[in-house]
């Protein structure tokens, strides 16, 4: 069974996009999206600097776009993705990507709530200073008690030793004083804690707009972050998508549901390595494919039909 993923946000590199814009239909949709979101994605995909995609009102809808314009290449005929695909998740803002691809959202829906998610955060981690410390390796439950007394919030759990921390920098910096042992730290460079109680303001600006939406409803099983299970409809889907805002990332359910499922070939639409890197450490008998570039499509589409 082939499960297709979209990466989040930290992803993104200086000109991944670059090589995609050869492709006159990529540069179509790549346009339409940029009309949508109000942003000049092929600017931001190709020329800007690593600080520039950093900003999260820029990122964030970057990602999203890249995963929704580069997926059609995988198929002849857009019945095909129907057909072919067993299931799709994504981590943090890539659920709005899956939930797109899926038909839980239009294209257009995913693009107008990326686009005030990314302001949203943006102003929240605004607010207060706040970060986030990626906790690699530790015993599982020493790592949560720590992150407990500490007062900072698991926002992404990974896998077995990949837990990110999220809260106030002096929370973080006390923790790292005095990390769980056979841990190492890494700090993230990303504006503020995302998923954490800090992101409440962005909550309810984008539930504001997810009242205006109609929903479709899924014709392909979508996974949610918040606690790996296959989703019971389109309005489950946005109603999932906002209160993750500043909720926990639970990839390792997720990946969990992919075992549940049979999954055996996992696809990571661009800017991908991220979510592949992580099955292949965790998901053992699962293949895995990065789609980085356009040269390597012919190889993806003979990878889409061996898990089909």
């Amino acid at each position: 069974m082939l499960v297709i993923v979209a990466p989040g946000q930290g992803a993104q590199t200086p000109g991944f996009l670059e090589p995609w814009l050869a492709d006159p239909a990529f540069e179509s949709r790549l346009n339409w999206l940029s009309a949508v979101a109000g942003l000049d994605l092929a600017h931001y995909g190709t020329q800007a600097d690593a600080d520039a995609i950093r900003d999260t009102a820029i990122a964030q809808p970057l990602l999203v776009a890249a995963a929704l314009a580069t997926a059609p290449a995988l198929f002849d005929d857009p019945a095909d993705a129907v057909a072919k695909t067993g299931a799709l998740a994504g981590h943090s803002v890539g659920e709005l990507a899956a939930a797109a691809l899926s038909g839980a959202l239009t294209v257009e829906q995913a693009m107008v709530l990326v686009r005030e998610r990314g302001k949203g955060m943006a102003a929240a981690a605004a607010l207060t200073a706040t970060s986030m410390t990626a906790v690699l390796g530790g015993d599982r439950d020493e790592v949560l008690a720590k992150l407990a007394e500490y007062g900072l919030t698991p926002a992404n759990d990974n896998g077995p030793g990949q837990i990110v921390a999220a809260g106030t920098v002096e929370e973080l910096a006390a923790f790292a004083a005095d990390a769980p042992a056979k841990t190492r730290l890494i700090q993230l460079s990303v504006a503020g804690a995302f998923h954490t109680k800090h992101m409440e303001p962005a909550v309810q600006t984008l539930a504001r707009y997810a009242t205006a939406i109609s929903t479709g409803e899924p014709v392909v099983k979508l996974l949610s972050n918040r606690d790996g299970q296959v989703v019971t409809g389109g309005q489950d889907a946005l109603d999932r998508i906002v209160a993750q805002v500043n909720s926990p990332v639970r990839w390792d359910l997720c990946m969990q549901t992919f075992t549940e499922l049979g999954v055996t070939g996992i696809l990571e639409l661009p800017p991908a390595g991220t979510l592949a890197g992580i099955a292949k450490r965790n998901l053992k008998g699962v293949e895995t494919f990065a789609l980085k570039t356009p040269d390597q499509l012919d190889d993806a589409r003979a990878f889409v039909g061996k898990h089909a």
